[in-house]
C-alpha cells in the first residue's frame, strides 16, 4: 500500500498577498519520503507568515461566517480554521473582553482545551479551586462555617478535579492568538444586520453588516452563518420559530471584580455565604489577586452579610448588574441547516454554577467538526440534524439544574444547595454531559460489556505510547483534527492479526464504505488542507492521520514492549506508529486501573474490541468480538460501514 500521509505544504490563499504564504497540511498526498519526521529533531523549511490587513482578509467568500467573538464564537472559528474551512468572524465590539464576565473553566473544558493544545497558558495563570465552603448567619447565630466540601469528590473520575478561575478575556486571547498565527483576525466594530436568503443550490447567502466607526455597509458571501452573538442575538431572530422559551427570576445580581482587604478565613476558597435576613454572597478567588464577589445589593449588603469579618475593596476593576433569565431557544437551526446559533444566543441561565462559558464553548465544539464535514460535502443531512438534537438537550438539562440550584441559593437552604450540587456534580464538571442515542451514538446490542456508553465521554486512562515510551492520557493524546478515532484493543496481537489485517486492508480500499469515505475526504483535504500555525511543528498533526484525513487508527495492547515490533503490524497500523499504545501503567491512573479494565471490565484472552470515538471525544459505538478471526474482521467492516453510512457521504 502506498501510504497516504499529511505532508507539510504551502498554499496561497485569496486573503493573503501573493508573497505571503501559510503553511497547510493535506492528507492523501505523497510528495517524498523526506517529508516524514523520524529523528529526534525536525527542520521545517516552510516559511510561516500571515496577514492581518482587513482589506486582504475580507476579499474572499467564506464557507462559514461566525457572528460574535466571545468564547463560543472564537472556539468555533479556531476549530474551523484549523480544519481548513474558510472562516470569517465578526464582532460589534472594538476589542476583546478585558475584565469581568465569565470566570470558571470546568474539568471537561480543560480537557477540551488540552486536546486543542491551548490549555497551558490558562493553567499557568489561573487559580485552581479544589474546595467549596458554606457559611451562614441568622438572628440567633452570627456568621459561621457550616460545611466544607471537596469541589469534585472522587465519585467523578477527573483528570483535573478542580475549577479553573480565569476571566473571559484570557480565554478569548488564547483563541485570538491561535487564529492570528493561522492568518485570521476578527473583523471588529462590525455588526450583523441581516442576510438575503437563497437556496444553497442557487448561490451562497449574502450577509449585510454595518461598521460602527463610519457606519458603512459591508456585504459578505458565505455558505453558513453561526450566531454566537449573545442573549439578544440578531442571528437567532432570523430563524423562524426560534423564540427562547422560559422565564426570568426576580433576583438581581450585582457583580464586582476587585481586590479585597479582608480577614475572612476562606477567601481563597469558593464560598457561599447566606444570611437569613440580608441575602447571599458567592465569593470566588481570581487570578492576579482579584476576588469576585456576587450578591444582590453589592458592596454595602456584602459588608453587612460578612459581619463580623472586615470586607473592604482596595480597587474595583469591573461592575455589572443584571436579572437572570432561564431560557432555551425553541430552535438552534433553520430548516435548511444553513443558519445556526450557539452559546448565549441559544440558552441563558444564572452564573452561580460557572456553566455559561463552558456550555457555550461546547456548543461550538459539537458544531465545528460537523460543519467541517458539511462544507466538504461529506455530511448527510442526518449529521447536521444532530447539532440541535444534542445541544438543545444539554441546554434544557442545564436549565433544570440551574433552576434547582438558584432556588436553593436564594432560599438560603444550605442543605438543599449541597444536595443539588452533589447530585449534579458530574454534570457540573462537564463529564456527566451526555447525548441520547441517535445516528452518531449507537448501541451494539448483545456485544457490549463495560463502562463505555454511546453518547458519553471517555473516562481518563493512562497508557504508554509505544514509539517513544511516553506515558500519556489516551483520551487526549490524539489532537483534535476533526477526525473520528477507531481504536482496536487486544491482549494478543498475533492472535488478532487476521482480524486486524482484514479490517485495515478493506478500510483502505474502495470495497468498504469507510474506505470510500477516506478517499473522498483525502481528495477534499488535498484541495482544501487544514491550516497550520508555526507552533504546530511541536504537535506534528501528520503523525495522527497518516492514512486518512477522516479517521485516526489506534491499537492498544497489554503485551510487553520488547515482544512487539511495528514492522509486524498491518500497514495502516504501522503507519500509525504514534497511536500504538501499551496498556501497562495502571499505577498512574486516577483509579489505579488499566485502560482495558476501566473501559471494558477487561478483555477475554482472545477478544478484540473495536471502539469508534467521535471527533468531539464522545463514544460513537463499540463492539466486542470473541476472537480475532478473519471472519470477524469482515463482520467488523460491515458493522462500521453501516454505522458511518448513516451520516457520512462517500463521494
Amino acid at each position: 500500500m502506498a501510504p497516504s500521509i499529511w505532508n507539510l505544504m504551502k498554499r496561497s490563499t485569496s486573503n493573503s498577498p501573493p508573497s505571503s504564504k501559510l503553511q497547510k497540511m493535506a492528507p492523501g498526498l505523497t510528495l517524498d519520503s523526506d517529508s516524514r519526521s523520524s529523528g529526534s529533531s525536525l527542520e521545517v523549511t516552510s516559511q510561516f507568515s500571515y496577514t492581518n490587513k482587513e482589506e486582504d482578509y475580507s476579499s474572499f467568500m467564506s464557507d462559514v461566517l461566525v457572528v460574535g467573538a466571545g468564547p463560543a464564537g472564537l472556539m468555533l472559528a479556531d476549530n474551523l480554521v484549523r480544519y481548513g474551512i474558510k472562516t470569517r468572524i465578526i464582532d460589534d465590539r472594538p476589542d476583546r473582553t478585558s475584565t469581568g464576565r465569565a470566570d470558571g473553566i470546568q474539568p471537561k473544558t480543560i480537557e477540551t482545551l488540552r486536546q486543542m493544545r491551548v490549555a497551558e497558558p490558562l493553567l499557568r495563570k489561573g487559580v485552581k479551586v479544589f474546595d467549596i465552603a458554606f457559611w451562614k448567619s441568622s438572628a440567633e447565630q452570627q456568621l459561621h462555617r457550616t460545611a466544607r466540601e471537596v469541589h469534585y469528590p472522587p465519585v467523578v473520575d477527573l483528570l483535573d478535579p478542580y475549577i479553573l478561575l480565569v476571566h473571559q478575556g484570557m480565554v478569548e486571547a488564547i483563541f485570538e492568538d491561535d487564529l492570528r498565527d493561522r492568518g485570521v483576525v476578527v473583523s471588529r466594530n462590525t455588526a450583523f444586520v441581516d442576510f438575503e436568503y437563497t437556496p444553497m443550490s442557487i448561490r451562497p447567502l449574502t450577509v449585510n453588516c454595518r461598521q460602527h466607526v463610519n457606519h458603512a455597509k459591508k456585504t459578505f458571501s458565505t455558505r453558513y452563518v453561526v450566531g454566537c452573538d449573545g442573549a439578544h442575538s440578531k442571528v437567532r431572530k432570523t430563524i423562524p420559530g426560534s423564540t427562547p422559551v422560559g422565564s426570568s427570576t426576580d433576583a438581581v445580581w450585582g457583580v464586582i471584580d476587585g481586590v479585597l482587604d479582608t480577614d475572612f478565613p476562606d477567601i481563597w476558597s469558593k464560598v457561599v455565604v447566606q444570611s437569613d435576613e440580608l441575602g447571599s454572597v458567592l465569593m470566588i478567588p481570581r487570578e492576579r489577586g482579584l476576588t469576585l464577589t456576587t450578591q444582590e445589593f453589592v458592596q454595602r449588603r456584602a459588608q453587612q452579610i460578612m459581619h463580623p469579618y472586615r470586607l473592604e475593596w482596595r480597587n474595583v476593576e469591573w461592575f455589572g448588574r443584571y436579572k437572570i433569565g432561564q431560557r432555551v431557544a425553541a430552535r438552534f437551526t433553520d430548516d435548511e441547516r444553513r443558519i445556526f446559533i450557539a452559546g448565549d444566543a441559544s440558552h441563558t441561565h444564572s452564573p452561580k454554577a460557572a456553566q455559561g462559558m463552558n456550555t457555550s464553548m461546547h456548543d461550538s465544539w459539537n458544531l465545528a467538526w460537523k460543519l467541517n464535514f458539511a462544507t466538504r460535502g461529506l455530511a448527510k443531512p442526518a449529521l447536521m440534524d444532530t447539532y440541535e438534537q444534542e445541544r438543545q438537550k444539554i441546554a434544557k438539562d442545564l436549565i433544570d439544574f440551574d433552576y434547582e440550584h438558584a432556588n436553593a441559593f436564594h432560599a438560603g437552604d444550605s442543605a438543599a444547595l449541597v444536595e443539588n450540587f452533589t447530585k449534579n456534580v458530574a454534570f457540573i464538571s462537564g463529564f456527566g454531559v451526555n447525548y441520547d442515542l441517535n445516528v452518531l451514538n449507537v448501541q451494539s446490542k448483545g456485544y457490549q460489556r463495560g463502562h463505555l456508553t454511546p453518547g458519553f465521554l471517555l473516562p481518563p486512562a493512562r497508557v504508554t505510547r509505544y514509539i517513544d515510551a511516553n506515558p500519556v492520557d489516551i483520551q487526549t493524546d490524539i489532537p483534535a483534527l476533526g477526525q473520528f478515532r477507531i481504536y482496536f484493543f487486544t491482549h494478543n496481537i498475533q492472535a488478532a492479526m487476521p482480524f486486524l489485517e482484514t479490517v485495515c486492508h478493506q478500510q483502505t480500499g474502495t470495497s468498504s464504505y469507510v474506505g470510500r469515505v477516506t478517499a473522498a475526504g483525502n481528495a477534499s483535504y488535498t484541495v482544501q488542507p487544514p491550516l497550520a500555525a508555526p507552533h504546530d511543528q511541536f504537535v506534528l498533526p501528520e503523525r495522527y492521520t497518516p492514512v486518512s484525513g477522516v479517521f485516526s487508527y489506534a491499537l492498544v495492547t497489554d503485551e510487553d514492549r520488547n515482544g512487539v515490533e511495528l514492522k509486524d503490524l498491518p500497514p495502516v497500523l504501522r503507519e500509525s506508529a504514534f497511536t500504538f499504545y501499551l496498556d501497562n501503567i495502571p499505577e498512574q491512573d486516577t483509579r489505579k486501573q488499566t485502560c482495558m479494565d476501566k473501559w471494558f471490565d477487561g478483555l477475554d484472552q482472545n477478544e478484540v474490541v473495536v471502539l469508534n470515538v467521535r471527533p468531539d471525544g464522545y463514544v460513537g459505538t463499540v463492539r466486542r468480538f470473541a476472537e480475532g478471526s478473519r471472519e470477524n474482521g469482515h463482520i467488523a467492516v460491515q458493522w462500521m460501514d453501516q454505522y458511518y453510512e448513516q451520516f457520512l457521504r462517500d463521494r
